[in-house]
C-alpha cells in the first residue's frame, strides 16, 4: 500500500519520470528475456541437440554496435543492406539517427547500461545519502575520453576500412557468430573485464552516471545529432527564479540554470529538469523553435522506435539469413573462429 501511494504521488508530481522509470524497467526485463532465449538457442547447438531448439531472438543484435557501424558504412556506400545482422543495422541506424530529433532519448529511456548506471547512482545516494560531485577541472579532463574512444572506432571503420574490407568483415565467420562470442564472453567473464565492470559499478555509486557521462562512445555518437540544434531545452530568463532545481536533478550534471538553451550533446531528453522547475513555462522543450508538450519527445521517440522495428519485420529486414545448418557449423567450431 505504501509503495502504491508513493507511485501515485510520483505520477502526480513528475508523471514523465514515473513513466520513464516504468519504461526502463520493462525494457530491461525484455532484454533479460531476450538474453535467456538467446542462451537457450546457443545451448541447443552446444549440446548437439540435447537441449530443445529455441528461435534466435533477432533483438540480441542490438548489442553489436561495431557490426552495426560496419553494416551502416556498407549500406550508405553501396546500397547493400546487411542480411547477416539486419536487426543490428536497423537498431544502430535508428538510434544514431534519432539523436538529430530526439537527442539522446535512447540513453535515458531504453539503454540497459544507462538504466543500470542511473539506478546504481540512486542506490549510492540511498546508501550514502548523497552522490559526490566531480571537480570541474577533472570533468574537463574526463569529458574528452568518450569522444576519443568514438574517434578510434570511426577512424578504424569509417575512415580506414575500405568498402571491400567492410563487406568482407560482414561475411566473415567471426562477425556471423559475434553475438555468440559476446554471450560466451559474459558467461566466462573474468580478469580485466570483470575488474573494469566492478570499478565502473563502484564509481557509479558515488558519481552518478559515470560511464554514460565520460566513457560511452555509443552515447557520444548519438549525442552528435544535437549539433543541428533542432531539439533543445530552453530557459526563460525573465521568469527564472534561480532556484537551480533543474541543475540539481540533471543526471548529466548540465548547468541548466545557467543556460538560455541546452544545446550540449550530453542532454538525454529525460525531462527531469523540465518537471523539476517550479515556475510554469520557464523551462520548455522546443522542436524547430516551437515549444512542445513535455510528453512530445519521449512519446514520439518510443513511437518511432516501434514503427521502425515493425517496418523492418514486415519488409524482411529483421531476421538473419544464416541458416540452422550454418549456425550449427559455426557454433560447433566457435573456439577456432577468431584465433
Amino acid at each position: 500500500m505504501k509503495s502504491g501511494s508513493w507511485y501515485a504521488r510520483k505520477i502526480k508530481r513528475r508523471p514523465v519520470q514515473a513513466v520513464r522509470y516504468t519504461v526502463q524497467a520493462m525494457f530491461l526485463l525484455f532484454l533479460m528475456y531476450v538474453g535467456l532465449r538467446f542462451y537457450q538457442f546457443y545451448m541447443h547447438f552446444h549440446t548437439a541437440g540435447n537441449e530443445p531448439f529455441v528461435n534466435r531472438p533477432s533483438a540480441v543484435e542490438g548489442f553489436l554496435p561495431i557490426s552495426g557501424l560496419v553494416g551502416l558504412k556498407v549500406w550508405l556506400s553501396s546500397g547493400t543492406f546487411d542480411r547477416i545482422h539486419p536487426a543490428g543495422l536497423v537498431l544502430f541506424a535508428f538510434f544514431v539517427g534519432s539523436g538529430i530529433i530526439f537527442k539522446k532519448s535512447f540513453c535515458s529511456w531504453l539503454c540497459p547500461v544507462g538504466t543500470i548506471s542511473e539506478w546504481t547512482g540512486k542506490l549510492g545516494k540511498k546508501l550514502f545519502k548523497q552522490n559526490l560531485e566531480i571537480p570541474e577541472w577533472m570533468t574537463w579532463l574526463l569529458m574528452p575520453l568518450k569522444y576519443l574512444l568514438l574517434l578510434f572506432f570511426l577512424k578504424l571503420i569509417v575512415f580506414d576500412m575500405d568498402l571491400y574490407s567492410a563487406t568482407a568483415f560482414l561475411k566473415d565467420p567471426y562477425n556471423k557468430i559475434s553475438d555468440v562470442k559476446m554471450l560466451l564472453f559474459f558467461l566466462n567473464i573474468g580478469g580485466f573485464a570483470l575488474k573494469f565492470i566492478i570499478v565502473m559499478f563502484v564509481l557509479s555509486l558515488f558519481f552518478k552516471n559515470f560511464w554514460c557521462r565520460f566513457l560511452c562512445p555509443y552515447g557520444a555518437l548519438i549525442g552528435l545529432g544535437s549539433i543541428f540544434g533542432i531539439t533543445k531545452i530552453t530557459r526563460n530568463e525573465d521568469t527564472c527564479i534561480d532556484c537551480e532545481q533543474c541543475t540539481r536533478v540533471c543526471p548529466q550534471r548540465i548547468k541548466v540554470s545557467k543556460k538560455e538553451a541546452v544545446l550540449t550533446p550530453d542532454c538525454t531528453a529525460c525531462m527531469l529538469c523540465v518537471e523539476a522547475c517550479p515556475v510554469k513555462d520557464t523551462l520548455n522543450m522546443t522542436v524547430a523553435r516551437k515549444k512542445v508538450n513535455k510528453w512530445f519527445v519521449p512519446v514520439a521517440f518510443i513511437g518511432a522506435f516501434f514503427l521502425v522495428v515493425t517496418i523492418a519485420k514486415l519488409t524482411g529486414h529483421w531476421n538473419t539469413i544464416i541458416t540452422y545448418k550454418e549456425f550449427n557449423e559455426l557454433i560447433t567450431d566457435i573456439n577456432s573462429i577468431g584465433h
